[in-house]
């Protein structure tokens, strides 16, 4: 029998850390941590959003969507950073283990089960592998799997911890035990008020033992101070031994439940009777289910995890059935204080509303919510309709700091909100929600652009003052991608009202007839009234041909293309290649395609998980924008998806020589296969 346990010890600790998953679609494999170069990667189910560590058993940051605050980063709203409730520490021998004390580190993301499992060597004492989730098919609740086997006899005290960032005050813990004749259920909970006092927000944790480990370990409340508690308990294993438990924790706030502290003891104790398996089952169901929408290339295995780690993110930050949108860096942190820009709905959106509609049906009720808002702040500044906010928050009124200029001058996303909902409505065919949702809104983004317009005769409706997508261009007048999609949605608001059999405002269609679109006098399409070709952030021309279409004809695209593209900044975000690649692919030149969608992610990886900076070179993943862009390159561009008044088509297209086949399965509403080879 000790042959066997020993034999079995041999099998476990090489399955825990020695698997080689180099060549799997489906896993990131980080080895070799280097905790000074180190940037996290994301477990979050599109409410929290866990970030990764280079510490055994922690988490870096724990955000909870959708719930803002003033604090600390200037006089604008930022996302809250949450308790971490997830985190833990490990004794063994009565001394608390580090990176100095462990060995063979690693970590290994399950993109097809969205489980981060990091596994070591403790000296000779022991392995363990810690498995954290955060849970799909519960909003707010995480999980953490912990497997321990003992190398010889040994006591081990792991710990469920609670802590507190400094900006959350009045913070409260507390420590409960429900008690029900065949199960204690113990409650570690904290409570605390945001920085202004606006916001309560609490979190909760259980640990659930198995079964098959005999009864319960004796649990000891320690409570260090006002900003970290945490329950503990201590174990002896055998040589050979492997031992199991769990943590369940829940995170809510003031803005999602009235009454924060009890809903998250009640999530947590939810999930501490579901047990782990029923709760490993729903969650792997429930990604299973996302995962009947995805993009498979076939040859080049590089690009394939990069698609999916694109699509994984995007997954991992929203979620349907909420009103939840998406910032530029998703759950992963604070970048961009957590705010909503244009990102959502001309970058992440479309590749979402092909895959997975019912989560960019959530991405518009969000705006839809705000519409109020948007109206407000156009009666602000002097004009009729419904003008978005460059940054949105929890209000929706505008949340851009006060020396970005951005805030009252880049229009266009007012266009680019209205954009979004048609193109719901063209791949849905959802008549009410048009009805109740999407009309309302292009009513009012077209009676913005109405009044938005100088009128200075036939031709000349100038749209002056604005910033563009090329953001380094300030007040500028008549920019190329502002009056491209003026245009455009003006004529979608007129479409909208004829598909109810409503009649258009006349004045609509007229407007678009007399925004110019200016030219060089070689025909190029100058991007605003006094460019003289100076180096440029981002594609803002090109955006006319992909994904407007504005400009339509090969010969106005590619003669655009061969301008601006050495123009584009090797400092600029990588947005800007990812339109170049799908210009090149409905062009049907796949090489020169791929080496722009090369460009478009792989500079901009970081270590160790390879997740997205915004820049190449950048430190500040993870850039959902440009996942979001990137997928676009090679769901519309290389795939040749096309949203139209007839639904989705496919364009006729040709694969780079190092692919083999291009499939995107589980498009729109009837979940159809697309294939190219």
């Amino acid at each position: 029998m000790k042959q066997l346990s020993g034999l079995l010890l041999i099998v476990l600790t090489f399955s825990l850390s020695a698997q080689d998953l180099s060549q799997s679609p489906w896993h990131i494999q980080a080895k070799n941590i280097d905790p000074s170069n180190y940037f996290g990667v994301t477990v979050a189910n599109g409410m929290v959003g866990l970030v990764s560590s280079p510490e055994p058993m922690r988490v870096k940051d724990v955000v909870l969507n959708g719930v803002y605050d003033y604090y600390q980063r200037g006089r604008v709203s930022n996302i809250l950073k949450t308790f971490n409730h997830v985190n833990m520490n490990l004794d063994v021998d009565g001394r608390r283990i580090g990176r100095k004390d462990i060995s063979n580190y690693t970590q290994t993301l399950d993109m097809q089960k969205a489980a981060l499992a990091t596994t070591f060597d403790v000296g000779d004492k022991l392995s363990v592998k810690h498995t954290l989730m955060s849970l799909r098919h519960l909003p707010y609740t995480a999980m953490s799997v912990v497997e321990i086997t003992a190398k010889k006899d040994v006591i081990i005290t792991p710990m469920s911890v609670i802590e507190a960032p400094d900006h959350l005050v009045d913070v409260r813990n507390y420590y409960a035990e429900i008690d029900r004749p065949h199960v204690l259920i113990p409650l570690l909970t904290s409570v605390a008020k945001s920085p202004s006092g606006k916001l309560t927000v609490a979190a909760s944790t259980s640990f659930i033992f198995e079964e098959a480990h005999g009864s319960e370990p004796d649990l000891i409340h320690e409570d260090w101070d006002y900003n970290m508690h945490l329950l503990k308990f201590y174990k002896q294993l055998k040589a050979g031994e492997t031992y199991r438990f769990s943590v369940v924790g829940s995170s809510v706030a003031s803005s999602q439940y009235n009454d924060p502290h009890n809903e998250a003891e009640r999530l947590t104790i939810f999930a501490a009777l579901e047990k782990r398996e029923r709760l490993l089952t729903r969650h792997e169901a429930a990604w299973a289910k996302l995962w009947e929408s995805d993009v498979i290339v076939e040859g080049d295995l590089e690009a394939q995890r990069a698609i999916r780690s694109a699509l994984y993110h995007l997954y991992s930050f929203a979620r349907a059935g909420t009103a939840y949108s998406l910032s530029p860096m998703g759950l992963s942190g604070l970048g961009y204080n957590g705010h909503v820009f244009w990102d959502t709905e001309l970058w992440m959106y479309p590749p979402i509303l092909i895959l997975q509609p019912d989560i960019a049906k959530s991405l518009l009720e969000y705006r839809f919510e705000r519409l109020e808002a948007a109206k407000q702040n156009a009666f602000s500044h002097g004009y009729a309709g419904a003008m978005f906010p460059w940054e949105s928050s929890a209000e929706g009124s505008e949340d851009t700091p006060v020396w970005a200029l951005t805030g009252p001058f880049q229009h266009h996303i007012t266009g680019c909100v209205g954009w979004a909902f048609w193109q719901y409505y063209l791949v849905t065919k959802d008549k009410e929600w048009l009805r109740t949702r999407g009309y309302p809104v292009l009513k009012e983004v077209a009676d913005f652009w109405a009044s938005r317009v100088e009128r200075k005769g036939p031709g000349k409706y100038e749209i002056n003052n604005v910033i563009g997508a090329n953001e380094w261009q300030e007040n500028i007048d008549n920019n190329a991608f502002t009056n491209g999609m003026a245009i455009t949605v003006l004529r979608f608001a007129a479409q909208a009202a004829q598909e109810l059999g409503l009649t258009p405002n006349p004045d609509w269609n007229h407007v678009a007839d007399n925004i110019p679109i200016l030219k060089f006098p070689d025909g190029t399409t100058k991007e605003n009234a006094t460019y003289d070709g100076v180096m440029i952030k981002q594609a803002d021309v090109n955006l006319l041909s992909f994904p407007l279409k504005v400009i339509t004809s090969e010969a106005a695209i590619r003669k655009d293309l061969a301008y601006y593209e050495p123009r584009m900044s090797p400092e600029g975000p990588a947005m800007g290649f990812s339109v170049l690649t799908g210009l090149y692919g409905r062009l049907g030149e796949s090489e020169k395609a791929y080496n722009m969608f090369v460009k478009s992610y792989k500079p901009n990886e970081v270590p160790p998980f390879g997740v997205l900076a915004e820049t190449a070179g950048g430190t500040n993943p993870y850039f959902a924008t440009g996942a979001g862009g990137m997928l676009q390159a090679v769901i519309f561009g290389l795939g040749g998806l096309d949203i139209t008044d007839q639904g989705i088509i496919q364009l006729k297209t040709k694969l780079p020589s190092k692919w083999k086949s291009l499939t995107i399965k589980g498009v729109g509403k009837e979940g159809k296969i697309f294939v190219v080879k």
